[in-house]
């Protein structure tokens, strides 16, 4: 990816002490206040909380309002046959100096993960079903991210169902 850095110069932002995988390159970055970046990739967004790299299918949620960048952070909480189970975990809220690009990219690699998605009404709530491409890997995952008070049984039986009948192939 030599290539990439002679075309579009470095752009990994001065002071940042991430680790890049090899052939990851930072396609746009913001400063935070009170210190650290934004920083995207390709393979996810990087969060000054370490810093460590967000996976982009593991990006629940981002907002961009008045000045301050939110994040909503899925975790895989177990799996259901081939599915993965979510769980969001708090918002975290970064205020940047100049956003510049980093607001669309994120929305961007969020929204161009995303390869199909269902909602579900269920006893006690709901749930999520989404496809997801994994950054850097060929092949979707289905994720399923429950409402808190839907029955954990239902829904794991459920997305196991679902990730069965969607590894088939179409006749």
């Amino acid at each position: 990816m030599r290539w990439v850095k002679f075309l579009l110069g470095d752009r990994v932002p001065e002071g940042f002490t991430g680790s890049l995988e090899p052939g990851e390159h930072v396609v746009g970055s913001a400063a935070v206040e009170g210190g650290g970046f934004l920083a995207v990739t390709p393979l996810g967004l990087w969060i000054p909380d370490g810093p460590r790299r967000v996976p982009w299918h593991l990006v629940a949620k981002a907002a961009w309002d008045d000045g301050t960048f939110t994040l909503i952070e899925a975790q895989e909480t177990g799996r259901a046959g081939e599915a993965v189970l979510l769980a969001d975990l708090a918002p975290v809220k970064y205020r940047l100096k100049t956003p510049g690009k980093v607001p669309y990219l994120v929305r961007q690699r969020v929204t161009d993960s995303v390869r199909g998605r269902h909602r579900q009404e269920l006893p006690g709530g709901g749930a999520w079903f989404v496809q997801r491409k994994l950054p850097g890997q060929d092949g979707v995952v289905l994720q399923v991210r429950p409402d808190p008070g839907t029955d954990p049984a239902l829904v794991s039986d459920i997305a196991a169902e679902a990730a069965t009948k969607l590894a088939k192939p179409h006749s």
